[in-house]
């Protein structure tokens, strides 16, 4: 399977939501997701997005996960070229990284915005009240 995830908020910290889609292996769109998860910054927001696709995987029953995330930094941290250095990303990456204990294989890849622009656009649906929490399949 394959995870598409986002982050946004308005302001930093500020409102934030997350964007998540589950493919299978034709493509098929498994789960998809905007919600709001209150006041965070952008990078919080991008580890809550990972964190939640990886729980759903898990209930899903995937075994192999490729996740794409527009989120250098996330990448990069999750894939230990860069050292976590905030104590709220910390606890985040540290429960993300318990959650990847979960699959055969998993991997974690930088993509463009512009190929991540479904997951983006749920991110931020999900900034605005009259968009409530939209889960689906």
């Amino acid at each position: 399977m394959t995870a598409n995830i986002d982050g946004a908020c308005k302001g930093n910290p500020g409102p934030a939501g997350i964007g998540v889609v589950i493919y299978d292996e034709t493509g098929a769109i498994v789960y998809e997701t905007g919600k709001p998860i209150g006041e965070a910054t952008n990078n919080i927001a991008e580890y809550e997005a990972l964190i939640h696709a990886l729980e759903k995987a898990v209930e899903l029953k995937c075994e192999v996960l490729y996740v794409n995330t527009d989120s250098e930094l996330l990448a990069r941290q999750i894939n230990g070229f860069y050292k976590v250095k905030d104590e709220n990303l910390r606890n985040l990456f540290l429960k993300a990284k318990g959650l990847m204990h979960n699959f055969n294989d998993i991997r974690v890849r930088h993509i463009d915005r512009e190929n991540n622009k479904y997951a983006d656009n749920l991110a931020d649906q999900a900034l605005w009240p009259q968009n409530a929490e939209k889960d689906s399949k």
